[in-house]
């Protein structure tokens, strides 16, 4: 397994937020924050399967409204106890959850999960947002692992709206034709490494690249009123 880089809580920083930068933000979803999440799994279940790494990007913008991606922060995650894990997941995702090393740094799903969701209200309260929403390629498969592990955990406070999600395979196919990952990005004008896909933290990465390729390239909300 090669090293990954992974930023803990102490290297996350609160950047300084212009009222501007605020103002956009808060309204430009209606007052959600976007936070791409990705999540590799041991299987198709999120009552029974193993969630084994979840990562999550949180998004900035400049003061003209441009958005781009601020910070990732990526675990890996320890099996709860008695999950399921499938082969077939895991032949996929190349992820060996007895690793020597991997097994030295996954941490168990609570603190995985509290970890991301305190950065994730530090940029919803930066931004004046009062709830995040999940951007996720099929982000459904993502938001049904996280909702699981959140309740397997006993964690009170999840940021995430519990079902509303933005889907770049939908946007993907309406801005570029293609609702595949790679194939929307390559579409877009984005990098794509084969070798570094089915991570967490590549794909959550590449996930928030394009929907800020889609939001900026749209522009400000349609609004039909006179």
């Amino acid at each position: 397994m090669e090293d990954e880089t992974i930023i803990s809580q102490k290297e996350v920083r609160v950047k300084k937020v212009s009222e501007k930068q605020k103002e956009i933000v808060s309204n430009r979803f209606r007052g959600y924050y976007p936070v791409a999440v990705d999540v590799e799994t041991g299987g198709f279940n999120s009552a029974t399967d193993a969630l084994l790494e979840v990562a999550a990007t949180t998004f900035s913008i400049d003061e003209s409204g441009f958005w781009t991606m601020d910070e990732c922060l990526s675990r890996h995650v320890e099996p709860f106890e008695g999950a399921n894990l499938e082969l077939a997941a895991l032949e996929f995702t190349g992820i060996n959850p007895e690793h020597p090393f991997r097994k030295q740094i996954a941490v168990p799903e609570k603190e995985a999960l509290q970890d991301i969701f305190k950065t994730v209200r530090q940029r919803m309260k930066a931004y004046g947002c009062k709830r995040a929403i999940l951007v996720g390629h099929n982000p459904s498969f993502d938001l049904g692992f996280i909702n699981a592990a959140v309740e397997r955990s006993g964690i009170k406070r999840n940021p995430f709206h519990p079902f509303s999600t933005f889907d770049t395979a939908t946007l993907g196919g309406l801005v570029y034709g293609q609702t595949v990952l790679s194939r929307a990005a390559i579409a877009a004008g984005i990098h794509w490494d084969p070798e570094q896909a089915h991570s967490a933290r590549y794909d959550t990465e590449k996930t928030a690249e394009l929907f800020c390729n889609i939001v900026n390239r749209w522009g400000n909300p349609i609004s039909e009123k006179q």
